[in-house]
């Protein structure tokens, strides 16, 4: 989208005798018209503010504190200037005020007089909407957050790159959000480090919060907590740097995201948060199943309000968890929610331009439509196996870890053997399960006690035997395996 600036400039270069600004932020705006009203040539021009508490400061008199008698006095007497109505967008129920309105506005025309109606949405009464250029203006551009990032910082030394990643980290808030949030911080810590800057990252929760839809993940999981997958981590790491400044600045092609498919309890999910880690980048969760509930809505509404949410808090990553929920039962041609919702994040994927990184996981990877696993709606497509023999020592040696165990102590070779065919859900749950008896023993976790507490679970690989060999022969050609082929186990 262009910026507010950009938006102005053509809104007033087209003559429209009215100008609606979308946005919630009113001394913004005001400063916006200030920098034309300064640069108008050949003469300034003043910028008039309009309320309904107070009228026009200054102008006219305390008698145009009515709508009617400002748009008359505008259209008949006022002098050349930028008109900012701050109120009036909300009283255009009544007939009478949108036939002033109208008035005024056929009046003003080309007489270096220009209206401009400000509010929080685009909604306009159809006869208003012939005379009106709409600038949408929901949140600073870069221009504006960096100026006031440089206001702020003051004296404190600040390099190019580190500049720029907070003003990508600042993207999605209002200035006066940004300005509260960084007084705060720059009063509590001394330095702008990784500190820093994940409480900025952090910050955007409030946002989604506002809207209700999305649910900020925090970034605690890293590379080192994710047991193999080396494909997808390799693939993950070749890309740490694409969102950065100096990648723009090179016209490097930035990732659009990511579809990892395949067996329940195999690290999916983990996987998107680390890739949110790494990249340092906001983590948003979109549940399909949330958004088929109804509660807030319709779900092609609730859908779409998703992806205008996460445009706004750009940079970030949108995870849509349990995506073929979404495009389950779509065929073509055919209507429907299911229908309707696959067709707008197809067009989404392919047309956005915002920075935001599709992290998709998906089970039941056969309702998967062959339209969204084509190049172009993803980077890749990976497929999410059962851990080989290394992963599960891997696994195994990250959750005795986790839950306080030294994994020096243990023949992690024949703990991998005895899992084989498992999850790594299925080793968490395990290895949780041994260490809670020998808690309750008042003894430290053996390695009989691991293979004890094994002997009581039953993988997945055995209850869904069939349906786990469907998923692998239909995934064989379509995704690539987030771990490299080795030789099978007998």
């Amino acid at each position: 989208m262009r910026s507010t600036f950009d938006q102005i400039r053509t809104a007033l270069a087209s003559a429209y005798p009215v100008t609606l600004l979308v946005s919630p932020e009113e001394d913004r705006q005001e400063q916006l018209l200030r920098r034309f009203g300064a640069a108008a040539k050949p003469t300034e021009l003043p910028v008039m503010v309009w309320n309904c508490v107070d009228g026009f400061i200054g102008h006219g008199g305390d008698d145009l504190r009515d709508p009617m008698r400002a748009l008359a006095w505008i259209g008949e007497s006022g002098p050349r200037g930028l008109y900012l109505l701050k109120d009036i967008g909300e009283m255009l129920g009544d007939r009478q005020l949108r036939r002033r309105l109208r008035d005024t506005a056929m009046k003003v025309r080309n007489t270096g007089r220009f209206l401009f109606l400000l509010q929080q949405d685009a909604e306009l009464p159809e006869s208003i909407k012939p005379l009106t250029y709409v600038v949408v203006s929901l949140f600073p551009d870069d221009g504006e957050i960096r100026a006031l990032v440089t206001g702020l910082l003051g004296q404190r030394a600040l390099d190019r790159s580190a500049t720029e990643r907070l003003v990508a980290s600042l993207k999605g808030m209002s200035l006066t959000e940004a300005e509260h949030l960084l007084r705060r911080l720059l009063d509590r810590q001394a330095t702008l480090d990784e500190a820093f800057f994940r409480a900025v990252l952090e910050e955007k929760e409030q946002i989604t919060r506002k809207e209700g839809i999305l649910e900020f993940v925090p970034p605690d999981a890293s590379l080192t907590q994710l047991g193999g997958l080396d494909q997808l981590k390799e693939w993950v790491a070749e890309r740490n740097s694409l969102f950065l400044p100096e990648a723009r600045a090179q016209g490097l092609p930035r990732p659009r995201g990511v579809l990892l498919m395949g067996i329940s309890g195999c690290g999916k999910s983990l996987a998107v948060k680390v890739i949110a880690n790494e990249w340092k980048m906001p983590l948003f969760r979109l549940d399909m199943n949330l958004v088929f509930a109804g509660v807030q809505g319709s779900a092609e509404w609730i859908f779409h309000r998703a992806l205008e949410a996460v445009e706004t808090v750009a940079p970030a990553i949108l995870w849509i968890d349990e995506i073929e929920m979404g495009i389950a039962g779509y065929q073509e041609g055919e209507t429907g929610a299911n229908t309707r919702i696959f067709s707008t994040f197809l067009t989404w994927m392919q047309e956005h331009r915002a920075d935001v990184f599709v992290a998709a996981t998906a089970n039941r990877i056969h309702l998967l439509p062959a339209e969204i696993l084509r190049k172009g709606r993803f980077d890749q497509v990976f497929f999410v196996d059962l851990p080989n023999e290394e992963e599960r020592k891997e696994v195994m040696s990250i959750h005795l870890a986790r839950n306080g165990l030294d994994s020096a102590r243990y023949d992690l070779i024949l703990l991998a053997s005895a899992t084989r065919g498992w999850n790594g859900a299925e080793i968490e749950q395990a290895v949780a399960s041994a260490r809670i008896t020998g808690h309750a023993r008042g003894v430290v976790v053996s390695q009989n006690d691991l293979l004890a507490a094994f002997g009581k679970i039953i993988p997945l690989s055995k209850t869904m035997e069939e349906q786990l060999k469907a998923i692998r022969s239909w995934a064989r050609t379509r995704a690539l395996p987030a771990t490299r082929v080795i030789k099978p186990e007998m």
